[in-house]
């Protein structure tokens, strides 16, 4: 069995609206001490909107560091004055401007467990009605709907790039494809 490092400090490095950098010194099981660097945030949301009919809804942006359009569930960070399910509900609404009336936890999972501590919760979410998008300046979101029998074929074709999203269709694809 793997053997456990003891954490004997913690400092901070950097610190940013969304997340933070750290610096650990750690014992090994032999008594070296070793530096461990990774970054640490608040957690995040991913949310897979089902319509009535069953379709999924998605969202299409640019994304930065790709340089690439990226298909995505809607989702986003959790923010340190409300739950999580009530971050899942503000990204949904904020992102598609969609609401769901119906909503389930579907599990969750650590995106990056090797260099940034932060848990993504996942729900599905029912959706009922949509009204307008409310995105801040730095985003431009184009909702998008596929049924989920697409979703693999989506996929294949680099499509869909995003590791959250790859990880999500993971944990909620028996619900959709039997």
């Amino acid at each position: 069995m793997p053997k456990h490092l003891k954490k004997l400090s913690e400092e901070l490095i950097h610190q940013n609206p969304w997340w933070e950098y750290k610096h650990d010194r750690y014992e090994k099981p032999n008594g070296e001490v070793g530096d461990y660097w990774y970054g640490e945030e608040h957690g995040s949301v991913m949310i897979v909107p089902v319509l009535p009919d069953g379709r999924l809804i998605l969202t299409l942006q640019h994304r930065y560091l790709p340089d690439k359009q990226s298909m995505e569930f809607p989702g986003g960070g959790v923010l340190d004055n409300i739950s999580v399910l009530d971050s899942a509900k503000q990204e949904l609404y904020e992102e598609t401007g969609y609401t769901a009336d119906e909503w389930t936890g579907m599990g969750n999972f650590e995106a990056l467990a090797g260099f940034f501590k932060s848990k993504t919760h996942v729900y599905l979410a029912k959706v009922t009605a949509q009204g307008q998008q409310h995105l801040d300046d730095t985003e431009e979101i184009e909702i998008v709907q596929r049924r989920p029998d697409e979703f693999d074929e989506l996929i294949a074709r680099g499509e869909i790039l995003d590791g959250k999203t790859l990880a999500v269709w993971a944990l909620v694809r028996h619900y959709f494809i039997a």
